[in-house]
């Protein structure tokens, strides 16, 4: 999940010595944390390795203009429903995957065997014990360091919300050739999986939301919503309804396939690489100190933001687009996602630029869409008419009007 760091190549570094600043080219006097040698050589082994497998637990084995693109319902029924004519827009195909088949039945009959990968468990574990190390590090890193590791947060974060979610999975908007590549750095250093695996993953879970085809069924409880599908095989309906999906327009897309081909490189350089090298090499942090707060904890939080919005967002909150289905508003999950925790509404309206009826509160994702619009750099942001929310609150909402 990272990378095999030689540290002989360093100077100032001798491995069983006690001091936390291994690597640092400054010396910091007084008493510091010790942390053993092993445990500093598993996690370089473990980020070797995780890299080495690839793609991690996920899988198995024009001009640029302002304006919005409103829907009322009719027109999104419509837009659902209709059939795609041969030789008709890519983007009308995929945005089709996401919404919910109601003719998926799920199999009769005992459920298959649950089957746990073990690979993915140790490497779940040995990351969080690393980012629980790194919260003891955090007094011994300077403010540059924080700062630093709260940039590449986001950044990252914005990897996954902007782009493998609402511009790659659910086509909410478009976005130039500079915009598309930054969110697939951002996406990279993420490490949830490539952008094609991703937004196949989550087509799936729209088309199938909590059934056995759904990759993250929160119906089988908050633990494997959260991280418990990523520790077993996926159920079969899952891998055959995956491959049935219309996918086309993922595939025509250069800068996916680009990163797809790459992501492992990519990964290494930008997930690990860079959060642990740049406070090191710029202005002298101890690699230890880089490596699991930058590095892990950034890491690791990052993975349990996305998680809970398949999670804690499909448990608690209220639904007041539509109480018929899991997912809830949650305002404790839109803040630390950046944006994605008002889930009712996405999961009623997916197709909506802000994932929310309110805008840019609590949702710096759409905050940052909004400014890619205004720079030039992505248009066609798709958002619902205010009736029809209204309209779709009062039909099928259970009564909570406000969200969060």
């Amino acid at each position: 999940m990272g990378y095999s760091e030689h540290w002989h190549s360093f100077p100032n570094h001798q491995l069983f010595k006690n001091d936390i600043r291994i690597g640092s080219k400054r010396t910091v006097p007084g008493h510091q944390p010790v942390i053993p040698a092993f445990l500093t050589a598993s996690f370089c082994i473990y980020s070797w390795i995780a890299c080495s497998f690839g793609t991690l637990l996920y899988s198995e084995v024009g001009e640029h203009t302002n304006h919005f693109s409103k829907m009322t319902e009719t027109e999104t029924r419509n837009h659902h429903d209709g059939k795609q004519q041969n030789g008709g827009a890519t983007a009308e195909a995929s945005t089709v995957e996401d919404v919910f088949d109601d003719t998926y039945k799920e199999k009769e009959g005992p459920k298959p065997p649950r089957m746990l990968v073990w690979r993915n468990i140790i490497l779940m574990s040995l990351l969080h014990i690393g980012a629980l190390y790194g919260l003891v590090l955090i007094p011994n890193a300077s403010a540059l360091t924080l700062a630093f590791t709260a940039v590449c947060y986001f950044f990252s974060a914005l990897g996954v919300t902007a782009g493998a979610h609402r511009l790659w999975s659910h086509r909410s908007y478009k976005a130039s050739l500079p915009l598309r590549v930054f969110l697939a750095l951002g996406n990279s250093m993420a490490f949830q999986n490539d952008i094609y695996e991703w937004a196949r993953d989550h087509r799936v879970h729209h088309k199938y939301s909590e059934t056995d085809a759904d990759p993250h069924n929160a119906t089988r409880g908050f633990f494997f919503a959260h991280v418990g599908w990523l520790l077993v095989r996926k159920h079969p309906d899952v891998i055959e309804k995956g491959k049935k999906l219309e996918l086309s327009d993922l595939k025509a897309d250069k800068v996916v396939m680009f990163q797809r081909r790459h992501y492992k490189l990519s990964v290494v350089i930008l997930c690990f690489l860079v959060p642990t090298l740049v406070p090191w090499y710029f202005w002298g942090e101890s690699l230890l100190v880089a490596y699991f707060i930058p590095g892990l904890l950034r890491y690791a939080v990052m993975l349990n933001a996305t998680w809970l919005v398949n999670s804690a967002a499909h448990i608690w909150g209220n639904r007041p687009y539509d109480k018929t289905i899991n997912p809830r508003e949650n305002s404790l999950v839109a803040l630390s996602a950046i944006g994605e925790g008002f889930h009712n509404y996405h999961h009623t309206f997916p197709f909506d630029y802000a994932s929310s009826e309110f805008g840019i509160k609590l949702n710096i994702t759409t905050a940052f869409i909004d400014l890619m619009c205004a720079l030039g750099l992505a248009k066609d942001r798709k958002r619902v008419l205010k009736e029809t929310i209204v309209a779709r609150k009062l039909r099928t909402g259970d009564g909570g009007y406000k969200s969060g």
